[in-house]
């Protein structure tokens, strides 16, 4: 249901007095969207979940309870991450990857990731073939 003239200036007024009052806050709540959002949290699950693999590492042939601690936290993290990948959606995590799809290699015919390794391949076949 679309808003009134009058819902409209009332909605216009409170925003320019933000603005005015805390600049700051007004163009941060602008710039953030909720694929930047899930992404951050996809970024710190992926943090804990290292975090989570290196407790299990070094801790379970001390500790047991310590090693389960860390399992415990790769769980939750993989499931957070789980959580916002689908939050995302596939524009989302398109918009967080555009860098790689933007910086191809001049003579790749493939985007990204798959570009680079592909020139890095034939760049090392080409470096170590051996003279017959």
């Amino acid at each position: 249901m679309p808003l009134s003239d009058h819902e409209q200036r009332i909605l216009a007024e409170l925003e320019e007095s933000l603005v005015r009052q805390d600049p700051q806050f007004a163009e941060r709540v602008r710039s953030e969207t909720v694929y930047r959002h899930a992404g951050r949290y996809c970024k710190w699950a992926a943090l804990g979940f290292f975090a989570g693999v290196a407790i299990l590492v070094i801790f379970y042939p001390h500790s047991v309870a310590v090693g389960f601690l860390g399992v415990a936290l790769m769980f939750a993290c993989a499931v957070v991450f789980e959580r916002n990948l689908r939050r995302m959606g596939k524009a989302g995590w398109h918009d967080l990857t555009r860098s790689l799809h933007q910086d191809r290699p001049e003579n790749s015919d493939q985007p990204g990731i798959e570009g680079a390794v592909d020139n890095a391949r034939t760049w090392l076949r080409t470096r170590f073939r051996r003279d017959r």
